[in-house]
């Protein structure tokens, strides 16, 4: 066990140097991690936080996000908690497996281009795949208050970073405990879930109207839930695209980037064959996998890879099983065979996650650009931007957003246009795409265009007069006119 914990550091290790180098220099942030980081910055003003979202992911972030806007802050930080998080969760493991299998599921699962990722992203996914692969080694150790404490640990986690992914998880554990008659495992099984989702369902009452106001929103939001087929999208997106909403419409151009995904079943089907008297660990973690893939391959009707991250961590332990055996069994010409497989795999992930962080740097200089087109405008905090691409922009300038409408809507024409009372407000349009009625008389500016879009254009909303009115002179430094003096 000892060189099992030895090998696993390794592993933990290179994943974080991996990030470092290849992921974290020059990224920039996305729009979920704009959300998630602006709730506990004490630089940005908290973005609208939508009702499907849970704030498990905000706590993990808070430190990194105390130090400043610039995303590497969070990038270091992330690529540092995640390695010791896959040696964690791995490691529990190793007194279930042997510990050549666990170390290898380990690898496999930290050479996929989304685990490298969306290792240094304030993201929730990967912090659901850890919390699971704990949660099935608990559930899998002897009966004991240490077993269980982990237990409720771990899905306590899981139901804090996304409660409905720790219902789904939960479901096979409890099936498992049914079956073996030992009801006890059922009691760390609830108590974590319910404690981690508390401040989800706490802030559903607070601020939704109730749990059943706050399920229907998220459903609205997600697209529906139910009847829907999402393996198509799910292999479009693992060509580097980070969400594929809509999908239908995107070509599959590089079917080879796929070839890992179908030879994943097969390796699992393998490893479960193989596995002899380890045949029930492995089967469980198969379950749990397929348990929490149901929501994201037939209840949404859109794909993003990270979705599918607690099951590739969980499918990893038997496909390794699999690969441990093959080596084991014969010998050289499967070292060998391996070896080329493992080369191949490893020069598809590192093409992906190449195109995907150089996405990530061009998303930084374009954001740092347009930030600082609207700062030599007379955009400062305290400020407020709404329109395209509102909540990036305004977390590279340090204002708030504001959406007057869609899913982020949180204030009327009315409100935002009150707000140009007390700071600059911007609204940001592209594409051609004509203002709404609202903002025609505010004055156009033309801005550098952004990744994906043709043309930017920002309106600045006319300052108030004293008196609350549009247009008038004010406090200089507000574009269009200036601003009361604040109290």
């Amino acid at each position: 066990m000892a060189s099992g914990t030895r090998a696993l550091a390794v592993v933990a290790g290179l994943f974080t140097a991996v990030q470092l180098l290849l992921v974290v220099p020059g990224a920039g942030i996305g729009w979920d991690e704009a959300v998630y980081a602006s709730q506990v910055s004490p630089y940005v003003p908290a973005a609208f936080f939508s009702a499907p979202r849970a704030r498990g992911i905000t706590f993990l972030a808070a430190p990194a996000a105390a130090l400043g806007q610039d995303p590497v802050n969070l990038r270091v930080w992330f690529a540092l908690l995640s390695g010791g998080a896959l040696f964690g969760s791995f490691r529990v493991w190793l007194a279930i497996l042997r510990p050549s299998v666990v170390v290898v599921a380990a690898g496999l699962f930290a050479s996929l281009w989304i685990t490298l990722l969306y290792g240094s992203q304030a993201m929730p996914n990967l912090w659901v795949a850890y919390g699971a692969v704990v949660a099935v080694a608990c559930f899998l150790l002897p009966p004991s208050r240490r077993a269980h404490a982990g237990l409720a640990a771990a899905l306590a986690l899981v139901a804090l970073m996304r409660p409905s992914d720790a219902l789904w998880l939960a479901l096979p554990l409890a099936v498992a405990a049914l079956a073996a008659r030992t009801p006890v495992r059922l009691v760390p099984l609830a108590a974590g879930a319910a404690l981690g989702a508390l401040p989800w369902v706490v802030e559903a009452y607070l601020r939704y109207g109730g749990l059943a106001a706050r399920l229907h929103r998220a459903g609205e939001i997600q697209g529906g839930f139910g009847g829907q087929f999402a393996f198509g999208a799910q292999l479009r997106s693992l060509s580097g695209r980070t969400l594929c909403r809509p999908c239908s419409d995107v070509a599959w151009g590089r079917p080879e980037l796929a070839l890992w995904w179908f030879a994943l079943p097969v390796a699992v089907a393998a490893g479960i064959a193989v596995a002899r008297g380890r045949r029930r660990p492995l089967v469980l973690a198969t379950a749990a996998a397929v348990s929490v893939s149901v929501p994201y391959l037939f209840l949404i009707g859109y794909a993003a890879p990270r979705f599918l991250l607690p099951a590739y961590a969980l499918l990893a332990l038997p496909a390794a099983q699999a690969l441990v055996h093959a080596a084991r069994t014969w010998r050289r010409p499967a070292v060998a065979v391996l070896a080329v497989a493992l080369a191949g795999h490893l020069a598809v992930q590192y093409a992906v996650l190449h195109r995907a962080a150089d996405r990530y740097r061009d998303l930084r200089t374009a954001y740092a650009r347009t930030a600082a087109e609207l700062h030599g405008l007379g955009v400062r905090p305290p400020c407020t931007v709404s329109g395209h691409e509102a909540v990036r922009v305004a977390y590279a300038l340090g204002c708030s957003s504001r959406q007057v409408g869609g899913h982020d809507g949180s204030i009327d024409a009315a409100g935002l246009r009150a707000m140009a009372c007390g700071r600059p407000v911007v609204l940001l349009t592209a594409g051609g795409t004509p203002p709404p009625a609202f903002a025609r008389a505010w004055r156009p500016h033309g801005l550098s265009p952004l990744p994906g879009t043709r043309t930017l254009h920002a309106r600045l909303a006319p300052a108030c007069t004293d008196e609350g009115g549009p247009g008038g002179r004010g406090r200089q430094g507000h574009p269009g006119g200036t601003l009361p003096p604040r109290p």
